[in-house]
């Protein structure tokens, strides 16, 4: 595997590439679909959580992984986040012979407002991706404005009424019993794409809380498994069937 992190154009924003390293028994020239991982945090920083152990997983399933460091803080206020994912699609996409990826096959994987800006570059990017995979989300106007994820970050824009025919199909997953982003800020983005008739899948779990990234012992400080870890196995079924799966 080939990991390498590069600087972007905005201050302390960052590109970490994770390249699987092509089998002997694949052709040289072998490009493999790609997730690009959006950490969640509040937009006042990014989880380390939601970051390389996402990448772990979608490697597992032969995917090439990169991880986007976007804007916090004093410097999140939009559209720059949003250009950070942007500049990291291009940069994918310009690079995607080097680095083996189908640039027709890249997803965005976000967690919370990691989500929230998965599901901007998938509603309202000039460079968009092929899928969108939205754990716990922040994205509605009710929970935008009133939650506390991102209560210092009014400016944020509001995505349920960003859906149109161009947004790509999406994977929501959260649980029932999130105390930081109410499960209807996913529910209500599920309802929005339905009406624009944009495939989508959803699974609302019973247990795991806001950020439970892989829902296991690895990231959930030696708490048991959750049963919302079925994301994972879940998602790798319903990447399958859209990136992977010959048509007949």
């Amino acid at each position: 595997m080939k990991t390498q992190t590069y600087n972007l154009t905005n201050k302390d924003v960052t590109l970490t590439t994770y390249i699987l390293d092509t089998s002997f028994d694949h052709k040289k020239d072998y490009k493999r679909p790609a997730v690009l991982v959006l950490p969640g945090g509040g937009y006042a920083f990014c989880s380390n959580r939601e970051a390389e152990p996402i990448a772990m997983h979608f490697l597992a399933m032969g995917y090439n992984a990169f991880i986007l460091r976007y804007s916090l803080n004093e410097s999140s206020m939009f559209p720059q986040p949003l250009q950070d994912a942007e500049e990291a699609m291009k940069m994918i996409i310009d690079n995607s012979d080097a680095w083996l990826v189908d640039a027709d096959r890249i997803a965005v994987c976000g967690f919370s407002a990691g989500g929230h800006l998965a599901a901007a570059l998938g509603t309202m990017g000039k460079i968009r991706p092929a899928a969108m995979i939205l754990g716990y989300p922040c994205i509605t106007k009710d929970i935008c404005n009133d939650v506390d994820v991102l209560k210092n970050y009014k400016n944020v824009p509001v995505l349920d009424d960003k859906v149109d025919e161009d947004t790509p199909p999406a994977f929501i997953f959260a649980s029932s019993d999130d105390g930081l982003v109410p499960v209807r800020s996913s529910i209500k983005f599920a309802e929005a794409l339905s009406e624009k008739g944009i495939p989508h899948q959803m699974h609302i779990f019973s247990d795991g809380g806001h950020g439970f990234s892989t829902a296991d012992y690895v990231t959930c400080e030696g708490l048991y498994e959750f049963s919302s870890s079925q994301w994972i196995a879940l998602c790798r079924e319903w990447l399958y069937n859209l990136f992977i799966k010959p048509i007949d």
